[in-house]
């Protein structure tokens, strides 16, 4: 088993050492957080071994779980790659590209891996479709929340909807060619409402949207191709897929037939795949695991992490041009 540490024992911190003391493929060894009232405190609570100085966690650790603010990231992260740990890090991986990007360099020099956390990835509704998603040219994503004060020290761009951006990258696989955005700052100092369309150089074009400031949750996404419909709900954790295929000679009365203008005759074929029931964040962790331990590329690399980083930096930056 591999020995884990955390870096950050915050809300999402917190969450991370109860998982890491669930998952089989690691052992807990500790934490550390610049706090020494929360750590003595979660220390009591939970019984974490909470340790003096986040170098003394390092030594004692094969991986390290960097759940700190955004802020705070290349620091931490930097400290555990030179000490040849290996690396998880929150989303998004950094506060700045120049940073990611050096993260994952200095990542290669020092021959670790590392894996950055973009949870949606391991949604059982992405992943029961996301093989299926080819060649699609159109995308709408909508990611909506209720206000909560944790999290606006960012954007909504790097709290909400860089999901959708990596999600996208992930079955796009084409370089970005042009990013349109708006953004409007409603109760924080930085936009908590946001529109991006991105258009990619092999012709698909997604339009995402995130709110921080909504009435109610919705995280949905719907991906466009050729003869098919693929639609993910991210958090009712569903998905639906309708298919047009050339209609039969005889189909049967209850058949949904459509007649194009060319008078082509398509059928309509419903199909909801099987999703099935996960921890997704201890399916990222345990997945990390067993990239480190079969020597292999983890499913969200720090060059992804990099690259959605990039992109959602360039939704912001389109901001700053209105």
């Amino acid at each position: 088993m591999l020995k884990a540490g955390v870096i950050g024992a915050g809300h999402l911190g917190k969450i991370h050492l109860k998982l890491l003391k669930q998952s089989t493929q690691y052992e807990l060894v500790g934490f550390y957080d610049a706090s020494p009232e929360a750590s003595k405190q979660i220390e009591a609570e939970f019984g974490y071994k909470s340790f003096p100085t986040m170098e003394a966690l390092i030594e004692a650790c094969d991986m390290l779980d960097v759940v700190t603010p955004t802020l705070h990231h290349y620091a931490c992260a930097e400290k555990v790659i030179n000490a040849g740990k290996h690396l998880f890090i929150e989303k998004p991986i950094t506060h700045t590209v120049e940073e990611a990007d050096a993260l994952r360099d200095l990542a290669k020099q020092k021959g670790v891996r590392g894996q950055v956390g973009q949870v949606e990835r391991f949604n059982p509704a992405f992943m029961a479709v996301k093989d299926m998603i080819t060649n699609t040219m159109f995308i709408e994503a909508h990611r909506l929340a209720e206000f909560n004060p944790r999290g606006t020290d960012v954007s909504v761009v790097l709290d909400l909807m860089i999901h959708d951006i990596d999600a996208i990258l992930s079955v796009v696989q084409s370089p970005v060619k042009v990013v349109h955005a708006s953004g409007v700052s409603v109760i924080s100092d930085t936009p908590d409402i946001a529109n991006a369309r991105i258009e990619f150089e092999n012709g698909c074009v997604a339009n995402l949207t995130a709110s921080r400031i909504s009435m109610k949750k919705m995280r949905k996404a719907r991906f466009f191709q050729k003869d098919a419909y693929i639609s993910v709900d991210f958090l009712e954790k569903k998905c639906e897929i309708v298919k047009m295929k050339d209609a039969p000679e005889n189909p049967d009365d209850f058949a949904m037939v459509l007649t194009n203008a060319e008078g082509v005759k398509k059928q309509i074929y419903f199909e909801n795949p099987e999703v099935a029931a996960n921890n997704a964040i201890l399916d990222e962790l345990d997945s990390f695991a067993e990239a480190i331990k079969n020597d292999r590329t983890p499913v969200v690399s720090l060059s992804q992490g990099a690259d959605a980083l990039r992109v959602a930096m360039q939704v912001i930056e389109n901001f700053q041009n209105i």
